[in-house]
């Protein structure tokens, strides 16, 4: 039984470092942005997941034709809408920034970003780029451990670390399949309504040549041509 214990232990362990390379190498993305322009994005997540988004904003240097570092005095507005319409996160940020929600709910989460600029104030053209890095299921454990005292509180936080992790991938394996028995539903009807359909057209074809062979046979018999 502790050898099995034991086994178990290590794979929970593999998986939880298997996860873990995943959300590191995870890569992040930038896209451009005009004044006061919202650009958003949807993430399929499944319910009761922690969703982390980080995101930086550059601002454009019409003089040295690059993008600078930053940009000062520069906000973000950033709106997470959830399937359900519910807004739960609409704050405004500096140029870059960190925020984060939990999905109550599986489904497709609007995640949207707006500069508060204005024409009265000149953002290198109002051209700018944002970097944006969206991370679903991470937590916060790898700061907890940096700052453990001893090796039992290390692997403690190690632990538990690997333990929500091990939770988020049954979520994430849960949603899937919620999301394929839903799609094999939709299969289902969709063949079941076009072979009615084919079923359909058969029938009025027939009808209609029947149809048309009884005027046929009733336009001679008036013409006397039979």
């Amino acid at each position: 039984k502790v050898i099995q214990g034991y086994i178990k232990i290590m794979k929970n362990c593999m998986i939880g470092i298997l996860l873990s390379f995943w959300v590191a190498v995870s890569p992040a993305f930038y896209f451009h942005s005009g004044e006061r322009e919202e650009k958003c994005i949807i993430e399929d997540i499944p319910g009761d997941t922690l969703i982390t988004g980080s995101y930086k904003v550059q601002q454009w240097d019409t003089h040295e034709q690059v993008f600078l570092e930053s940009a000062p005095g520069l906000g973000m507005f950033v709106t997470i809408t959830a399937p359900t319409k519910e807004l739960l996160l609409s704050k405004l940020y500096g140029p870059q920034a960190t925020f984060s929600f939990t999905s109550h709910s599986p489904g497709e989460y609007n995640i949207c970003l707006q500069s508060n600029s204005t024409k009265l104030i000149s953002f290198g053209g109002s051209r700018l780029r944002i970097h944006l890095d969206i991370r679903v299921g991470e937590n916060f454990f790898d700061e907890a451990i940096a700052q453990a005292k001893d090796k039992v509180n290390e692997v403690n936080f190690r632990l538990g670390h690997l333990i929500q992790q091990i939770d988020h991938i049954s979520k994430e394996q849960s949603y899937h399949r919620e999301r394929e028995e839903y799609f094999r539903l939709t299969s289902e009807e969709t063949n079941s309504n076009i072979l009615w359909w084919a079923l359909a057209q058969t029938l009025i074809l027939i009808l209609v040549g029947v149809w048309q062979i009884k005027s046929l046979r009733d336009f001679f018999i008036a013409k006397k041509l039979v």
